[in-house]
């Protein structure tokens, strides 16, 4: 197999900070579509689910035809099918938080994924947390305590905030499976575009029947609905996740996953200007406790990798 030659690293840099800036944009989109189409609900986050998977899958396509099994090591493509049903059990929970959630608390929840990553990765690969990590843990929960004790959220939506906070720690975790599953596919010989090009393609074959099973038609909607999917699928999929997949190859997979960490100050700060949306005190305050002891938990993890 020919070597590939590492890029610069600000090269590896400016395409993460691309990647921060497309997903930052993924719950703006859910929300404005959930606005035009005038619906809400697990039904319509499956819709949008299948939909933003099924259009990156087609824009795909073209991937498949330099895919070849050889160098290919057993396992590597069960790893990124189940990649992919995790990406669609994470989109499934997480986008239906986003009716019942703000998004400061959604994208706060949904980004403690590397939490999951480092207690995941104790049981899976052994890798036993520093105290640094476990103190990050500890702080990281008092945050979604604080989070799950607001009550000052916006009207609009609704009062079931409990649910939409347990949605978004329950895609945070399929989110975790869905990277962990994903380096060991691409770890046993699958390139970067054979492994999105299986990964979603599995996916949207999850979910592309599901909102049939409950009715939901694909074409009943307001023409702006399926603009703010096209979007989805090609800015917070095939330019945020596929960066954040490709920098994995030649960055530590801790330091990519604390690059996350951005996107809820770039969705909130979206959110604010475009929805006026100002969450309750405890969510920012929650918020920014939260996300302080991911990133120490991550300094945790780096500190063992250095």
């Amino acid at each position: 197999m020919k070597s590939i030659k590492q890029p610069p690293r600000w090269q590896i840099g400016l395409i993460l900070v691309a990647g921060i800036i497309a997903i930052s944009t993924s719950a703006i989109f859910i929300r404005l579509a959930i606005n035009a189409a005038q619906s809400s609900g697990l039904e319509f986050s499956l819709f949008l689910s299948a939909s933003r998977l099924t259009i990156a899958s087609l824009l795909l396509i073209p991937a498949w035809r330099n895919f070849s099994l050889i160098q290919l090591t057993p396992g590597a493509l069960r790893y990124a099918a189940g990649a992919g049903i995790c990406l669609a059990c994470h989109f499934a929970a997480w986008i239906t938080s986003l009716s019942f959630t703000s998004i400061t608390a959604s994208t706060a929840l949904v980004n403690t994924n590397s939490i999951w990553v480092a207690l995941l990765s104790w049981f899976w690969y052994k890798e036993k947390p520093t105290k640094l990590t476990a103190l990050g843990i500890s702080i990281a929960l008092l945050g979604g305590v604080l989070i799950a004790m607001s009550n000052q959220e916006t009207a609009s939506l609704g009062n079931n905030q409990t649910l939409g906070n347990f949605l978004a720690l329950l895609g945070a975790f399929m989110g975790s499976l869905y990277l962990l599953f994903g380096k060991e596919a691409q770890e046993r010989g699958l390139g970067i575009g054979s492994y999105i090009a299986v990964a979603y393609s599995a996916g949207a074959l999850v979910l592309l029947p599901l909102p049939l099973c409950f009715g939901i038609d694909y074409f009943s909607y307001p023409q702006p609905v399926y603009f703010y999917i096209l979007l989805m699928a090609i800015l917070p999929q095939m330019v945020g996740h596929t960066s954040f997949n490709w920098a994995m190859r030649w960055f530590s997979p801790t330091l990519v996953t604390l690059a996350i960490l951005c996107e809820p100050v770039g969705a909130s700060f979206l959110g604010y200007f475009i929805f006026h949306e100002v969450p309750g005190i405890l969510v920012i305050l929650g918020a920014i406790v939260l996300l302080g002891g991911v990133a120490i938990a991550m300094l945790g993890t780096i500190a063992v990798d250095s």
